[in-house]
């Protein structure tokens, strides 16, 4: 061979940066805990990522009627709760998640909140019947019996004991009775109130998730870490004070009773037309214009949701009102095209906010046309209170004041988590990239969609960043147990949205879509872990991919891959030779772009670097190179981007032609 053009930053690049100086490692194969393996066994999972033909999942229906009382920031509810055992298992116990105990003292907490005295729970029945609570005490002896029925609250986990159990195939009827302080702006994650707006979450006894693989979900709300639901229909009756809006999960039951004639022709209106309606104005806040009057003082509206994992409202006297209609696809498969309902609340002055039902409409359209239709009849943005956005069944909060960009991008990025985890229940506690990632990846190309720019090279720079940083962290590490916050948000959110990208690249953007669609229909409304997740992608692409996501989701290799140099045969054909410099194998896409401005693809595989080699060839067509790129349409999150690309010398060497 003639090697007749060698830049001398491709020369460089093969002075292998600190960490290649280890020999590479190969992924060894993903294993999946025991107790995965034993729901396999047991016939509730399997190998390809369907759900076994034992598959089951328990469920609870909650009617709830609840009052705030925004002049003393108090709540007061009432709830009723069935439960239904659909386990092979006769249940000794019910595990209930009290949320608001994360502001009670003494209480294990990732981040500052306030201290409010938590949730305060005056009456707990089963059946009927009174329930007595028992104090724990920690000093007592570990074997001490303790009483068989009855209920112990310890931090933010209410377990109630029983004599008989609940058996396999029935259910059982839980009553709770509570109230708390609503936290302060600021003194609480994901919720609270700043005097104008009342955002209420994580308010009620919500029984936990028991599984197939773990039983009772057992982990304590600290703050960081978000949820893992279980699914159940909600009657829900709140009481505010007369001229407050309030946007909730469900849709509204009652509108008559607590809407006023003209409010229900708008929202009529917004139906019909393909525009955004005005269906609360700045001067009709208030009795009588926005709500019906009330001689007592307050109004009750009732709102009903089906197989939701959890119920959330924001409410205030200084809402603005916008409404639409968004186009999901035939969701019921009679041919024709299905609607859902569009709203958003939000304050005057709030910048750009009047674009927000705009945003929402086409967010619920790109991903039930990405993804799969939206199942549910409405969908709801509402404005205050956080920094960022929290998405919840039907509804999602967004605060602070944001250009038109910024609100589109959290806006899409909310909505998409309509899919992952509201109605793909993954859970979000102990592996928050499974919802992050995959919302990162739909914000991602819905923004794209809509800006008509990428918005892949900036997150890929956010991740190589944290490479750099030396901070970096495993994304299957649990959301409470991160060292720091940045390396918790590149974990969870850029880095598996990058991956998922990189898939992408590989596989191509039809093939990825049918795997990502394939794993939300067979785990809708179900409880999938990330073995899966991974099953299901290896299944529909017929590929073996535990080196991708070993190297992607459990550690913290990095990946640079070098143009090392390039040669022209003695028959003219260019060869091109790749350094894998880095950690994370991966195949490697070769563009060779010649000076006549025609252009060769080849694609060196993954299994190059498997077998342990660090240097690899590839021969393309005869002609003069004028540029070589690896991976050129930029999938890849590769470190060192310097060294992905060769361009022709202006002065060539001697005997170039």
């Amino acid at each position: 061979m003639l090697r007749i053009f060698l830049t001398s930053a491709a020369a460089l690049c093969l002075a292998a940066p600190a960490f290649a100086q280890y020999t590479r490692p190969v992924p060894y194969p993903i294993m999946p805990p025991p107790l995965f393996e034993q729901a396999m066994f047991l016939g509730t999972r399997s190998e390809t990522g369907e759900p076994g033909a034992g598959y089951w999942t328990n469920r609870a229906d909650y009617k709830i009627a609840a009052t705030l009382s925004p002049s003393s920031n108090m709540l007061r509810g009432t709830e009723e709760v069935v439960y239904y055992n659909n386990s092979p298992d006769t249940l000794r116990s019910i595990v209930v998640n009290l949320y608001q105990n994360l502001h009670s003292p003494g209480v294990r907490r990732t981040e500052s909140v306030q201290v409010t005295g938590g949730m305060s729970v005056s009456r707990v029945t089963l059946n009927g019947k009174d329930l007595v609570e028992h104090q724990y005490n920690p000093f007592a002896w570990p074997r001490q019996r303790q009483p068989s029925e009855g209920y112990r609250i310890t931090g933010t986990k209410l377990t109630l004991s029983m004599f008989d159990g609940v058996a396999p195939g029935s259910s059982v009827t839980l009553g709770f009775s509570w109230s708390f302080e609503v936290p302060k702006q600021g003194g609480a994650p994901r919720m609270g109130q700043d005097g104008e707006v009342w955002y209420i979450a994580y308010w009620y006894p919500q029984i936990a998730v028991y599984d197939d693989v773990y039983g009772w979900d057992l982990d304590p709300y600290a703050g960081e870490g978000e949820f893992y639901m279980g699914y159940g229909d909600y009657d829900v009756s709140l009481t505010v004070p007369e001229g407050w809006l309030i946007g909730a999960t469900g849709v509204l039951q009652n509108p008559g009773e607590v809407l006023t004639e003209s409010v229900r022709e708008r929202l009529a209106e917004a139906a019909r037309v393909h525009e955004v309606v005005h269906v609360v104005t700045a001067d009709e806040r208030r009795p009588g214009a926005s709500t019906v009057d009330s001689r007592s003082g307050t109004l009750t509206w009732k709102f009903k949701a089906e197989n939701v994992r959890d119920f959330a409202f924001g409410t205030s006297d200084k809402y603005l009102w916008d409404a639409a209609h968004a186009a999901v696809g035939d969701l019921d498969g009679d041919g024709a095209t299905d609607e859902t309902m569009i709203h958003a609340l939000y304050r005057p002055g709030a910048i750009t906010w009047d674009r927000a039902a705009e945003f929402s409409v086409f967010s619920i359209e790109y991903l039930s046309k990405s993804l799969w239709p939206y199942p549910y009849p409405q969908m709801t943005a509402v404005q205050g209170i956080i920094r960022g956005g929290m998405e919840f069944p039907m509804i999602t909060l967004i605060g602070g004041n944001r250009d038109a960009e910024r609100l589109m991008s959290v806006t899409i990025h909310e909505l998409a988590h309509m899919w992952f985890p509201m109605i793909v229940g993954q859970d979000e506690k102990k592996y928050t990239w499974m919802d992050e990632g995959t919302a990162t990846f739909n914000e991602n190309d819905g923004e794209e969609a809509y800006w008509k720019k990428s918005l892949w090279p900036p997150e890929q720079q956010t991740y190589r960043m944290l490479v750099r940083s030396g901070l970096e962290e495993s994304s299957m590490v649990h959301a409470d147990s991160y060292r720091n916050g940045f390396a918790r948000n590149i974990a969870s959110y850029a880095k598996p949205g990058i991956a998922l990208h990189a898939l992408r690249g590989i596989v191509g953007n039809d093939r990825f879509y049918e795997s990502l669609r394939e794993y939300g229909r067979r785990w809708a409304y179900k409880h999938p872990t990330p073995w899966d997740m991974f099953n299901t992608f290896e299944d529909v692409l017929e590929m073996e991919l535990d080196w991708f996501f070993r190297t992607w989701m459990y550690e913290t290799w990095p990946l640079d891959q070098a143009v090392a140099w390039v040669e022209r045969d003695e028959d003219g054909s260019v060869v091109v030779s790749v350094a894998d410099l880095g950690l994370a194998p991966m195949p490697v896409t070769v563009r060779v772009t010649y000076d006549d401005g025609s252009t060769e693809n080849q694609v060196l595989p993954v299994d190059f670097w498997l077998e342990g080699d660090t240097v690899g060839t590839l021969t393309f067509r005869a002609g003069t190179p004028q540029k070589v790129e690896i991976d050129p349409d930029g999938y890849f999150p590769d470190i060192d981007e310097s060294n992905d690309v060769w361009e022709r010398p202006a002065a060539t060497t001697r005997g170039s032609k």
